[in-house]
């Protein structure tokens, strides 16, 4: 069941990404990549450990689209796949870089003792985003929603 949830996510990653590619001919936007990790409550009894990874497009002056993924684990039987799609508004910039507010949608895929268990996901996220010269950046984030309660991380990305 692991293999064909990854696949299927690395599938609509691709669709995305070639969807990009045509917008981008028509209109000039820029886009931006980025992975991390993050420390959660994606576990029953404790918290767990995961790594994030996102791609994001920017619409206009202050805002974004884009998908991000965060994969986590309490080491102790459960892991946990989060894909969601994610609305940005970058609130004090219109360079699409600073302080910003996130809103994500999703599916929360637990797997845990061989079982597979799918809730709806949605949650609120805030951060900022540094600029670490014209093509990359840090950005600090954390994140409250259901149904993992809390999450709080970093990604390092680039901007292309």
């Amino acid at each position: 069941m692991k293999k064909e949830v990854i696949t299927i996510f690395l599938l609509y990653m691709a669709i995305l990404a070639y969807a990009e590619d045509s917008y981008q001919a028509a209109t000039i936007t820029k886009a931006a990549i980025s992975i991390g990790p993050e420390w959660n409550m994606n576990s029953r009894d404790n918290f767990a450990a995961g790594a994030v990874l996102a791609f994001d497009f920017n619409l206009g002056s202050s805002f974004a689209l884009g998908i991000n993924a965060t994969a986590s684990s309490n080491f102790d039987g459960i892991f946990v796949i989060e894909p969601a799609a994610m609305f940005r508004w970058y609130f004090l910039s219109r360079e699409h870089i600073g302080w910003f507010a996130q809103a994500d949608a999703g599916m929360s895929l637990i797997l845990e003792d061989g079982d597979t268990t799918s809730l709806l996901l949605g949650g609120l996220r805030a951060g900022l985003r540094l600029p670490l010269g014209d093509k990359f950046f840090v950005e600090p984030f954390g994140r409250l929603g259901y149904p993992f309660v809390f999450g709080v991380g970093g990604l390092v990305g680039v901007r292309f």
